[in-house]
């Protein structure tokens, strides 16, 4: 089976009703999961890639625990309730999450009604770069991206144990679609699956570039804010797609 042609229109499909808009999501969070583990994230059972239901909107969907990324099924996904309880397994009965999903990801769902996904894993670059704790300069073109939105959660609590370690992250993170977590790693937001996605590896790219090109000069502000073009959901859901087309050539393998 064969993807559609891509279309310049980024926004989540038009469906009928919230089963098939749910369908939709699961899809594209599957297939995100696969495209993380084909770029080798996630090995070590850390990170966790988020959506949220779009008729109970306090439920998250998320991959059940012990599960490879580049494992991840539709049917493996589970969604998760306010307490962090698991609501509905589909085909998995007793399946569990990793808890720091939980508390990292529902306060981020909770605060901005904007935010329909949220990605989080630990990578080879952004995870060094973040222990330097300074906001990603405008160096490469896919660091202009993230001009006027990235902010950084200065706090020494690295491993989210509790749901308030959640809410801490999402205040620092305000309307921003990407924070840098100290010396933990690299989170990102946005309006689909697909965004969310797409904007942790543009992330991922300039951490690169930060950690490879340790005397850049970096460009303007005002040129970088020309460059970075068009809102980040947009550009995130366009990496995205391509990132999907090349590494997942049979969308129908998460089914």
């Amino acid at each position: 089976m064969r993807y559609p042609e891509l279309r310049l229109d980024t926004s989540e499909p038009t469906f009928d009703g919230p089963d098939q808009l749910r369908n939709h999501r699961l899809r594209r969070l599957a297939l995100a999961y696969r495209v993380f583990g084909a770029f080798r994230w996630g090995t070590q059972g850390d990170g966790h890639i988020t959506a949220a239901d779009p008729e109970a909107h306090d439920h998250l969907w998320l991959l059940r625990y012990g599960v490879p990324f580049n494992q991840a099924t539709i049917g493996d996904l589970v969604m998760v309730g306010p307490s962090g309880g698991v609501v509905d397994a589909q085909t998995n009965a007793g399946a569990e999450i990793n808890p720091a999903a939980h508390y990292i990801h529902w306060p981020l769902h909770d605060a901005r009604a904007d935010v329909v996904s949220a990605a989080h894993t630990h990578t080879p670059f952004g995870t060094p770069f973040s222990a330097e704790v300074r906001p990603i300069r405008p160096i490469t073109q896919e660091s202009c991206s993230f001009v006027d939105d990235q902010a950084i959660f200065d706090d020494d609590e690295v491993d989210i144990q509790s749901i308030d370690g959640g809410h801490r992250i999402a205040k620092a993170m305000g309307d921003n679609n990407s924070v840098i977590l100290r010396n933990h790693g690299l989170l990102t937001v946005g309006d689909t699956v697909d965004s969310a996605a797409g904007l942790f590896i543009m992330m991922e790219r300039a951490a690169e570039a930060e950690m490879k090109a340790r005397d850049a000069k970096p460009i303007s502000i005002d040129a970088a804010r020309t460059a970075k073009g068009a809102h980040n959901n947009r550009s995130g859901w366009i990496v995205f797609n391509y990132a999907l087309r090349t590494l997942i050539p049979d969308p129908t393998i998460v089914d």
